[in-house]
């Protein structure tokens, strides 16, 4: 695929460059708690801005039904973007309508706009083809380039991540382009040991990147809510722990193959539980205990890995070559559950060679807990995008990029 350092090359002074970013931060009470996706498609922005280009900058923000919903609007992440770029930002109040046009039409060479949620246009995620198409057309009348640097949206086939590039001549932005080279070193040119640290709720989110590290890692950590239904699987009591009862076939059937592939699989020995899920906003002592892996009562719930558990993985990174880690080790976001978490990005650090922190709730986790995110080989923008490439799945969005 071509990338922007081409595009800077060729020339963009006064030209329209549309940059598809992801701008999908997390909000509470209309405030932005996580901003890191905004900074992630700063070097773009900036690096077009500075060369002439007039920049519309484009995403998505949660799960609006296809029509305009107040909650769901770019406009903080529009004003955030403004701050960090120590600019004016224009904002557009809708996405292919008047207010969008006569934003763009009012951009000077070096100047940058932000529409509104792509998704308030019920186009952008149509599975129907001409649907989604005719959206595209639109979006395609307000620029001359598309630069698509939003990962973490790559793995949807929409209109302004697969149609809108095939209309428009299209560059990968900085962003993408170092996530694809990240995940390259986790695919074609694996240094070992590798080892991947899994955690989050659903084993079922997980079950198909399990299915091809099977064949590529060297050792597998288990934690989070997705690991009791490993542990009910050999056997054990996990009393009310979140467990997908259905998934059990497929995670003996894991089991028994990383055994066969002499992948080292690692469950928890010890879990934190406690008889009720924890108080997250007002975050009162929660007073867990710690039991084992084989001894969760009837009545308790698993949130966080035990202490034993923590020295365990940690010592299973201490030699990695490679890690991806994907998912947290248990309740993060109260105190009394963070323990696990935290050990586990500790051991990243720690860990020799290349470390990746595979986005979503993992990236949120090093940012709340107070990390130092230069610690880390990379964190990821993408977490369902990163963990669909590691399955093997095409991306919809970078497959666009490549043709």
């Amino acid at each position: 695929m071509k990338t922007i350092e081409e595009l800077l090359a060729e020339g963009v002074d006064g030209k329209r460059v549309f940059v598809r970013a992801d701008l999908n931060v997390p909000l509470a009470d209309g405030l932005i708690t996580d901003d890191g996706r905004i900074r992630a498609v700063l070097p773009t922005v900036q690096a077009l801005a500075a060369a002439g280009a007039k920049v519309i900058v484009a995403s998505h923000l949660g799960r609006p039904k296809g029509a305009p919903d107040p909650q769901f609007s770019l406009l903080p992440a529009a004003e955030r973007l403004g701050e960090l770029l120590g600019k004016p930002v224009a904002f557009a109040q809708d996405t292919v309508g008047p207010a969008a046009n006569e934003a763009v039409d009012g951009l000077e060479p070096g100047q940058v706009a932000v529409i509104e949620n792509l998704r308030f246009n019920a186009g952008e995620t149509s599975k129907d083809d001409a649907e989604r198409g005719d959206f595209a057309e639109q979006l395609a009348n307000l620029a001359d380039i598309y630069v698509g640097d939003g990962f973490g949206a790559v793995h949807r086939k929409h209109a302004s991540v697969y149609d809108l590039p095939k209309r428009l001549p299209h560059y990968a932005g900085y962003l993408i382009a170092t996530e694809v080279g990240v995940l390259k070193k986790l695919t074609d040119d694996v240094k070992r040991p590798y080892v991947v640290a899994l955690g989050g709720a659903k084993v079922s989110d997980k079950l198909a990147v399990i299915d091809q590290l099977l064949g590529r890692a060297d050792r597998l950590l288990i934690g989070g809510g997705m690991a009791y239904t490993f542990l009910k699987a050999k056997g054990y009591e996990v009393g009310i722990s979140l467990l997908q009862e259905d998934q059990l076939p497929v995670v003996t059937e894991y089991m028994e193959r990383a055994e066969k592939n002499g992948v080292e699989l690692v469950l928890p020995v010890d879990v934190l539980v406690s008889g009720e899920f924890p108080d997250l906003k007002g975050k009162t002592p929660a007073n867990p205990s710690t039991v084992a892996a084989d001894a969760i009562p009837a009545d308790q719930e698993g949130l966080d890995i035990g202490p034993e558990t923590r020295k365990l993985y940690a010592s299973k990174l201490a030699d990695a070559e490679t890690v991806f880690w994907n998912g947290p080790m248990g309740v993060f976001e109260h105190p009394d559950y963070a323990e696990g978490t935290k050990a586990v990005a500790q051991a990243l650090i720690d860990a020799p060679g290349f470390t990746v922190v595979g986005g979503g709730d993992s990236a949120a986790a090093v940012r709340t807990l107070g990390f130092d995110e230069k610690a880390f080989g990379h964190i990821s923008t993408g977490g369902g995008a990163s963990l669909e490439y590691l399955e093997g799945k095409t991306l919809p969005g970078l497959a666009a990029l490549e043709d």
